[in-house]
């Protein structure tokens, strides 16, 4: 298995070769002599890329950068990217996500891969998977940064400031990799964990819906769901467990074993009074946009209720966001009483009255929630089905497969179907697919990427931003929850968004400095 070998992560070699970013340069040429001399030492260089190509945590905390999501911590590093703070020499986790590591390890690869006696369809096929690894680390670096230096091989200290590269140019370098290796990949993986045809081409999905080039989002969509390999998990809670880990929703994830290749923050999304550090907390914003169980906007539905604002919801909500009186961990969650959970408890107590659930339905299912082997999907069929009705409703080429492919997603998640007559227009079939990428992927890192490529980012990041309601109370023997009053609220943080700014992070001042001034700052910045 690919875990297997990823444990392994060629800590020797790999790991001299793979400590460069723009701003850290290795000491001395490598001497690769003695490598590349069997098929054994290929695939652990090709799996070795495998470690750190994405980050559980990264895709977590991004919901924090979107109206999804808040991080209170500044130390963390997402804080200042959420409220529009952060600065070229207090960039937060810029600094971390402004890094060529990943990129270098594939550049080397494909320049030494050839030299190996292995057989032209194996090679082929490796070629594929480090071509799609490091197409997705740029494509982080292009929608985080913009304009970043496209470098295509392996650089010596004399050659390593580099320009940066117009972004178009880099998106038309992305479409062509990944298009390339979509090529050469088989359609299901020889080993757990490993691109494939569909992950090459879920990702070049995303290359295009970043550039609103919806009739090659249309298509290449249409490609994956054409494959037949991928379909909804029947249990939406249940498709983020261990026990399912590599269902058939999942496109690519990051495989993690436990104790020996575990993932080690998954109780940062905990509430306090279970030892959880509330790092990453949903907002109300994300709250309000799930619809009552009757399948409408809470704003127009019938069936739903101010006074009792979690119940008779789309089920998405509960299996997504701890709330005050949700069961949880055998007992009814509860910010609101003088409790350890209320937000003014505890500095690991969540701002905003919520938790995630997500990934975590049973803290106690893990005999450590710190240590555990469930592996983090980077993207699932989900979204490809709403991305291709996205993209044909953005043409106005509405048809069946329009709602077809959002019935699908609303029904596993226990909706009704979209009733046509309610959304019998362009502007209103936009509304209810951003709607359902939004409660879909809650908590998954995607918000921050479509608010940015819809335009809206500086109407739904500007401005202070709450929790739950905060005056009330929390049955301990029932769960039921009484609010005495329906507009006080908890305030979690001020927020600024900047048009034409925000939009992309600032390059870290650290990476500027070290290329001697041949890289430019972002605008604003």
């Amino acid at each position: 298995m690919l875990r297997k070998y990823k444990v392994l992560c060629l800590a020797g070699l790999i790991g001299m070769m793979s400590c460069e970013s723009l701003d850290q340069y290795p000491l001395k040429e490598l001497n690769e002599n003695g490598f590349w001399n069997t098929e054994k030492e290929v695939l652990f260089a090709v799996t070795g890329l495998y470690n750190g190509w994405e980050s559980g945590s990264q895709i977590f905390y991004m919901d924090c950068v979107s109206d999804n999501s808040n991080n209170d911590f500044a130390h963390e590093g997402y804080q200042a990217l959420g409220n529009g703070t952060a600065t070229a020499t207090n960039p937060g986790n810029a600094s971390s996500r402004y890094t060529y590591t990943t990129i270098r390890r594939a550049n080397w690869i494909l320049e030494n891969i050839d030299k190996a006696p292995i057989s032209e369809d194996l090679k082929k096929r490796l070629i594929g998977e480090v071509r799609t690894i490091r197409a997705y680390r740029y494509l982080d670096l292009v929608t985080l940064f913009g304009d970043v230096p496209l470098i295509k091989n392996t650089l010596t200290i004399a050659e390593s400031q580099v320009p940066r590269t117009p972004k178009e140019e880099i998106y038309k370098f992305l479409e062509e990799e990944l298009a390339a290796a979509a090529a050469d990949l088989p359609a299901t993986a020889s080993e757990k964990g490993r691109m494939t045809k569909g992950a090459a081409l879920g990702f070049l999905s995303r290359v295009y819906a970043f550039q609103n080039k919806h009739q090659e989002v249309a298509k290449v969509t249409q490609q994956i769901i054409d494959l037949g390999v991928y379909k909804l998990f029947n249990d939406y809670a249940a498709l983020f467990e261990e026990a399912n880990e590599g269902n058939s929703e999942v496109i690519s994830d990051i495989q993690h074993i436990q104790n020996e290749f575990g993932y080690t923050s998954l109780g940062i999304m905990l509430p306090n009074s279970i030892g959880g550090w509330s790092s990453i907390v949903p907002l109300q914003s994300l709250v309000d946009s799930y619809e009552a169980i009757d399948g409408m906007p809470i704003n127009q539905s019938a069936v739903y209720d101010a006074t009792q604002p979690f119940q008779k919801r789309d089920p998405r909500l509960s299996a997504t966001i701890v709330y005050p009186g949700a069961s949880y961990n055998g007992k009814f969650f509860d910010p609101l009483g003088d409790t350890n959970d209320h937000p003014t408890s505890a500095d690991n107590a969540s701002n905003s009255g919520y938790n995630y659930r997500k990934y975590i339905q049973n803290p106690s299912s893990y005999s450590n929630v710190w240590n555990v082997g469930v592996n983090i999907i980077v993207q699932r069929y989900a979204e490809i089905l709403l991305l291709n009705a996205e993209a044909k409703i953005e043409l106005n080429s509405i048809d069946n497969s329009v709602y077809e492919n959002i019935n699908l997603v609303r029904e596993r998640a226990g909706l009704p179907k979209v009733d046509a007559g309610q959304y019998p227009s362009q502007s209103a079939l936009r509304e209810l697919v951003r709607r359902e990428l939004r409660v879909e992927l809650a908590g998954e890192g995607r918000r921050r990427f479509d608010i940015v490529r819809w335009g809206i980012t500086d109407q739904v990041m500007n401005g202070p931003v709450y929790g739950s309601l905060s005056k009330g109370t929390v049955n301990s023997a029932t769960g039921e929850v009484t609010f005495t009053n329906l507009t006080d609220r908890f305030f979690v943080e001020n927020r600024t968004f900047e048009k034409g700014k925000n939009e992309y992070w600032p390059i870290p001042q650290s990476a500027i400095d070290a290329s001697k001034g041949v890289l430019i700052q972002n605008s604003g910045y």
